[in-house]
């Protein structure tokens, strides 16, 4: 089924540290290692981005173990992490320049919003930001230039024209397959991740995760309105900000992610808006799922089937939204003065980066794997500030695989995608 393809625009994105090792000791060396906060790891238009700014999202992503990772993976950690501040700077100077920076009144909002969101106490609340090195002022300007960038790439887009009718019939003539409902379903999904994502979510491990998911998953069988739950409670983007709307799976599709057992639940013996009693372990999180509808036959769908239209209309205006947005990035950073200082003490002292970790105690069970691939995790939203709403128009299509995706954002199987976004230019030494 043909979905609008959501506004895919700009993040931070960091290197996500996962399955952190514990029981070990020792100490980072390589380019920032034991840096002064204070020292200027790049500029963009002269304006400085601290280490501060990046050793923080190094703490926020390795929950404080950065000291157990060895200096090459510390290293990429904060190259990816400068090189997407530096975007977000030059987003941010162009907001300024096009007057689309939010007022005090809109960042307070912003952030009161995302306090409340999170269910903590005030007192808690201030010990998870004292935590991971946030002060309400550095959260407030990560707010600020988040907000900033959406109203400009609001500003650029807003220009997208809908397209003519006989664009509509030449796609849906060009890609029938895509209009095709095979037997399947719909389903809703409120997501409890581990990992502590900086995507809005609470838990940070595995006891946490389970607790809070059953907690929720009594709240909607009890009754609670499944899509207020999964605004306030779902720690993935596009679930939370969609009211719990996950996505489309055919029969064979639900079999091969879900099994059996739960495909012949859905087709042969839940309703329509029945939660499924039990929760679904999927790629690493846990999941409530509701079945919001069924499919029970094959359909072919025509240009005169209600929706169909419409679902071609958002396809083709948001796919084109997602290029400008991009081009407007890629033009942006050609333009701007970058000079990454820390990259270029790479460069000059690349012999410097040892790739063995810190020793491991003897005692330790723990899994030492730490995923330091840092295009994979291009996709995982920044915890600086835990700001930006929307996804990278460069993000890489392998990370988001591991993510349950709204069928909201995902065009047809068969049909061509857009037009791929230009790869951003990484100018550091202007």
């Amino acid at each position: 089924m043909l979905r609008a393809n959501k506004l895919i625009l700009f993040t931070v994105a960091v290197l996500s540290f996962t399955a952190m090792m514990a029981g070990c000791s020792g100490t980072a060396d390589g380019p920032g290692a034991g840096a002064d906060p204070n020292e200027t790891a790049a500029t963009v238009n002269g304006k400085p981005i601290k280490m501060e700014e990046v050793e923080r999202a190094i703490k926020q992503q390795a929950q404080g173990q950065e000291n157990r990772l060895s200096p090459l993976e510390l290293a990429a950690g904060r190259l990816q992490i400068l090189q997407s501040l530096i975007e977000q700077e030059v987003m941010y100077q162009k907001a300024e320049a096009e007057s689309t920076v939010p007022t005090d009144e809109e960042v307070n909002g912003e952030f009161n919003k995302r306090r409340t969101a999170s269910g903590l106490s005030q007192e808690q609340f201030d010990a998870k930001m004292k935590e991971i090195g946030e002060t309400e002022a550095s959260a407030r300007l990560s707010i600020k230039k988040a907000l900033a960038i959406q109203k400009l790439n609001d500003k650029i887009t807003g220009k997208i024209e809908p397209p003519k009718d006989n664009e509509i019939a030449q796609f849906y003539n060009n890609n029938p397959e895509a209009f095709k409902n095979k037997r399947g379903a719909q389903l809703g999904a409120i997501v409890i991740d581990p990992a502590d994502s900086g995507q809005g979510d609470v838990t940070r491990n595995d006891l946490e995760a389970q607790a809070k998911a059953k907690e929720i998953g009594t709240r909607v069988m009890q009754g609670a309105d499944f899509a207020t739950v999964a605004r306030e409670a779902s720690e993935e983007s596009n679930t939370r900000m969609q009211g719990g709307d996950w996505r489309y799976f055919t029969e064979e599709q639900m079999k091969q992610a879900f099994g059996d057992g739960f495909a012949d639940a859905v087709m042969t013996k839940m309703q329509n808006g029945q939660i499924f009693p039990q929760l679904i372990p999927f790629e690493g999180r846990y999941l409530i799922v509701k079945l919001q509808r069924k499919q029970e036959t094959d359909e072919d769908r025509t240009l005169e089937t209600p929706g169909v239209r419409q679902e071609i209309t958002d396809y083709l205006i948001n796919s084109r939204k997602q290029l400008l947005a991009a081009s407007y990035q890629a033009i942006a950073m050609n333009e701007a003065k970058i000079e990454n200082f820390l990259a270029k003490k790479v460069v000059s002292n690349p012999n410097e980066l040892s790739g063995a970790r810190p020793a491991v105690a003897a005692n330790s069970n723990t899994n030492t794997t730490v995923n330091t691939n840092t295009a994979a995790n291009a996709s995982n939203a920044s915890n600086v500030a835990n700001t930006s709403p929307t996804n990278n128009a460069g993000s890489n299509a392998a990370a988001n695989k591991a993510r349950p995706t709204p069928a909201a954002t995902r065009p047809p199987a068969n049909t061509p995608p857009p037009a791929a976004a230009p790869n951003t230019a990484r100018n550091t030494n202007n």
